[in-house]
């Protein structure tokens, strides 16, 4: 049996502590972790996908050194489908975050389809911690819109970039 390749893919518009917490428990699960950093503008991301690949490489990279994972992490962006990026990477796992039952209907129609498309693909689903299941990329922005405390539940350099893209730096 080859290297288990394990991809967790998202938007990370903005990487939240919940995200952080879903890579360091995904890194477990295999001997690489690729944090696949979708483009997909169709969501109109605040971020570009560059500054999303930056902040989320920064963060794994400090996970890494920190010790808190012990196997390689790489941060890849991609715009194509997933299965077909997951193909190119050798990967055969998927991982997913779930905060809410409302977030596995939709996870669990998009982990059908992708297993209809690469047959050899498993989607693993993560429960988010308890302190961070009710913590959502939309809200970390709509609270940093109108200028509240987002540190709770952005790192330090995400917040940051934040303040000045929403204005408020």
């Amino acid at each position: 049996m080859g290297k288990r390749i394990v991809i967790y893919p998202g938007t990370f518009d903005p990487l939240t502590f919940g995200h952080i917490d879903i890579i360091e428990r995904a890194a477990r699960l295999g001997d690489e972790l690729i944090v696949a950093v979708a483009d997909n503008a169709g969501k109109g991301p605040l971020l570009s996908v560059a500054e999303r690949t930056n902040l989320t490489q920064a963060e794994s990279q400090r996970l890494m050194d920190e010790g808190r994972v012990t196997v390689p992490i790489r941060v890849k962006p991609f715009s194509s489908l997933l299965t077909d990026f997951a193909r190119d990477e050798k990967a055969s796992i998927i991982v997913r975050g779930l905060r809410a039952v409302s977030d596995f209907e939709i996870e669990f129609q998009m982990a059908s389809i992708n297993k209809r498309l690469h047959g050899e693909l498993e989607t693993v689903f993560l429960m988010a911690a308890e302190h961070q299941h009710f913590v959502a990329s939309r809200f970390v922005k709509e609270v940093g819109r109108f200028g509240g405390d987002i540190s709770s539940f952005v790192p330090k350099a995400v917040a940051e970039v934040l303040t000045v893209k929403l204005g408020r730096g």
